[in-house]
């Protein structure tokens, strides 16, 4: 029964089944006869280092309370249900709890009146599933609830200001704190929820809560109040997810989890030594953060077209503008100075680790790992070209999951392809800045690496913390829960922990017979044919090039995400998952004996359910385009325009493809100089001669069994460079 309309329900109404609760506009006269107040942050006390931690960041966030709108309207429907679903929809991908929506009364302006302001938003974000009494990270966390759902719910609120500034609209962001309206009396007026006596409640959540709210000119469609019947929606329906909502039953299933294990059974996965592909760590090269494809499309390495949408490919739809700007501004605060004296217990590696990663998820990750660094992870230079000494012992990598109801609605190449992965950047940079702030606070050095500024390579951090294996998209790695429906971030220190073991659930296997992602990709940049040794990692070796080409040059569509739509791996694992994903997960983990049989049925399925295509019900954004060349920052000339056509491909089992493409390889010997700052273009014949004699697993063992020199291409560019000045 559980989950039984998921499907269905869309995303707009979010998940809890407020549509199911009775309404009452009568409440709405009692509410225009109050006072407005203005209710302040609650914690427990300003000098311990989370509450300091988390007050460094909300003040980050306080710069971009309200945008300047862009000069020009957006060619927005006149439909107000379909600008409702949007943003609705974008605060639901963002993670709110509930969201209601009122016209703004004269009488809930409790600072700066803004007569424009017609309409608010309010977001409500419940309060993290408490940690356990025997965590050090309780003691944290109590007293400091509501700060850091606060911090959450700032972080919606100034995404939706953002998305409805970018297209023309005024805005302005209020959370407890920074704030001219009584949230309070928002959340009364929008259905989230009802006074008893001086306390305000909801009816799923009790008084567990924080508030936010976006007061705004851009007409919406508003809610009613709940009638005070409805104080409890706790139901039989509730309980069994029968609107389509998150049951009960599977909050509960939750709430009863270890806190430092998160939501998902991680324990039940097994533990190996070495991740299940081959690494020659003393072949790996530390190659420079200017290698990076995406940085390499900044400076014009893949063409002049690529490098014209540079700086705008994955932020080019509204929901993204919201987003960037927020990643922008915690960008500084990835870093700083320690405290002089660390803090009390501290000292025991097993507490700590349990503690931090029971904070991480906390904070909002899906799973966290953790392991020591190999040099070979770091790059070696930074994006001034600046050496990078490896400096920190350990890495706490976070999973944030990308939003999996979206993920239903999108087609992977769409229009919020791009937003998919900012959203979970963004939440990423969130977590590990509190932490790294915090454990700095604590008197440990530690710095958060963001997709914005990392000085780690984060995908053999993955692997080597137990958080994924190889897969067969060869730069990705695939986790037994999310599949690859997930971004990384990266929180590096020296605090003392305890490393996790790498895993191993048979992706090596199941990869092996699995070609969905290759022939399902837009530019066929995912490779049919056998693992290679490339850079000494063992891996299906995919055309980096071509698959950044197609990202940064979408023209129906903001970046690309199609493999991970159709990996038959991206499910929703959980109590309200479909009988044959929970099925299907639980023996690909518990039966590891059926994986050369399992792998071809499940992939036979996945087709012949149309896993991979876009589900309708769940597509709640518009297909807009935002024109211009620096997106994340205002500009006057930037202006949204309606999207001219969109990406929304379905699965196509029976399609021909050449099992023959040609996929070039560009190794550390073929990479710009990490001080090179002009274009350094690929040399694409180069790529392939160098693919085409890639050594297999099988010759790079038997080379080195001989005594073989490693490969020249192998030795980074800048190391000739260097020798040649």
């Amino acid at each position: 029964m559980l989950g039984i309309n998921r499907n269905k329900r869309p995303v707009e109404l979010g998940p809890y089944p407020l549509e199911t609760l009775r309404r009452d506009p009568g409440v709405l006269a009692e509410e225009l006869l109050r006072t407005p107040k203005t209710s302040g942050l609650s914690s427990n006390g300003s000098a311990t280092p989370l509450v300091r931690a988390t007050l460094n960041h909300l003040e980050a966030y306080k710069e971009l309370r309200e945008p300047e709108p862009f000069a020009k309207l957006a060619p927005v429907p006149k439909d107000l249900a379909l600008r409702t679903r949007d943003i609705k929809g974008a605060g639901y991908f963002a993670d709110a709890s509930q969201i209601g929506i009122c016209e703004m009364p004269n009488n809930g302006w409790s600072g700066n009146n803004n007569a424009a302001h017609q309409i608010a938003i309010v977001v409500l974000v419940e309060h993290s599933d408490p940690i356990d009494g025997d965590n050090h990270a309780s003691e944290w966390i109590s007293g400091n609830e509501h700060l850091l759902a606060t911090l959450r719910a700032a972080e919606i609120a100034i995404n939706l200001s953002g998305q409805i500034s970018s297209m023309g609209f005024f805005s302005c962001a209020h959370w407890f704190g920074a704030t001219d309206v009584d949230l309070e009396m928002l959340a009364v007026l929008s259905g989230l929820a009802l006074r008893e006596k001086e306390l305000l409640v909801n009816p799923y959540v009790d008084e567990m809560f924080s508030l936010a709210a976006v007061t705004t000119d851009y007409a919406l469609n508003v809610d009613q109040p709940l009638h005070l019947s409805s104080r409890n929606g706790k139901d039989f329906s509730y309980y069994f997810g029968l609107s389509g909502a998150i049951s009960g039953l599977e909050r509960w299933r939750r709430r009863r989890r270890p806190s430092h294990l998160g939501p998902y059974p991680v324990e039940s996965v097994r533990r190996v030594d070495k991740p299940t592909t081959l690494i020659f760590e003393d072949e790996v090269p530390r190659i420079p953060t200017r290698a990076n494809m995406y940085v390499r499309t900044h400076f014009g390495d893949l063409g002049k077209k690529a490098s014209k949408e540079a700086n705008r490919w994955s932020q080019k739809h509204p929901v993204s503008q919201g987003l960037v700007r927020p990643m922008w501004s915690l960008k500084s605060l990835q870093e700083g100075q320690s405290a002089t004296k660390t803090a009390s217990k501290t000292q025991d590696p097993e507490a700590n680790s349990k503690a931090l990663k029971a904070l991480s998820h906390y904070l909002g990750s899906a799973i966290t790992g953790i392991c020591e660094i190999p040099d070979y992870c770091w790059y070696s230079h930074d994006k001034r070209g600046d050496p990078i000494k490896p400096y920190h012992k350990y890495a706490l990598v976070v999973l944030i999951d990308q939003g999996h109801e979206t993920f239903l609605g999108a087609s992977g190449n769409d229009w919020i392809s791009g937003s998919q992965s900012m959203r979970a950047y963004l939440r990423g940079a969130e977590v590990t800045g509190v932490m790294a702030d915090f454990i700095r606070e604590m008197g440990y050095p530690a710095r958060a690496h963001t997709n914005l500024d990392s000085h780690v390579l984060h995908v053999p951090l993955v692997l080597h913390s137990g958080l994924g294996e190889q897969s067969r998209i060869g730069e990705s790695a695939i986790n037994p829960f999310l599949g690859m429906r997930f971004k990384t971030s990266v929180l590096t220190t020296d605090i003392p922990l305890i490393p996790d073991q790498p895993i191993d659930f048979g992706v090596q296997t199941f990869c092996s017979k699995c070609l969905k992602c290759a022939r399902e990709c837009p530019v066929q940049a995912i490779p049919y044919g056998d693992k290679v040794i490339f850079n000494g990692y063992e891996t299906w070796k995919p055309d980096s090039e071509r698959c950044t080409v197609y990202r940064a040059t979408n023209v129906k569509g903001s970046a690309c995400g199609r493999c991970v739509k159709t990996c038959p791996l991206s499910k929703d694992t959980t109590w309200d998952g479909p009988l044959l994903h929970r099925l299907g997960s639980w023996l690909g983990i518990n039966a590891m004996w059926l994986k050369p049989f399992l792998p071809p049925i499940a992939i036979w399925l996945d087709d012949v359910l149309g896993n991979g295509n876009p589900n309708d019900a769940k597509k709640w954004w518009l297909d807009l385009e935002v024109m211009g060349e620096r997106s994340f920052k205002y500009n006057p000339e930037n202006h949204v325009e309606k999207a001219k056509g969109a990406n929304r491909p379905t699965i196509d089992p029976k399609k021909k493809v050449s099992h023959d493409t040609k996929i070039a390889y560009y190794p550390a010997s073929s990479l710009p100089p990490p001080d090179f700052m002009e274009p350094y273009p690929t040399d694409r014949k180069k790529g392939l001669e160098i693919a085409a004699k890639a050594e297999t697993p099988e010759e790079a063992l038997e080379r080195r069994r001989r005594g073989g020199e490693i490969p020249k291409e192998y030795i980074p560019s800048y190391a000739t460079h260097n020798q040649k000045n």
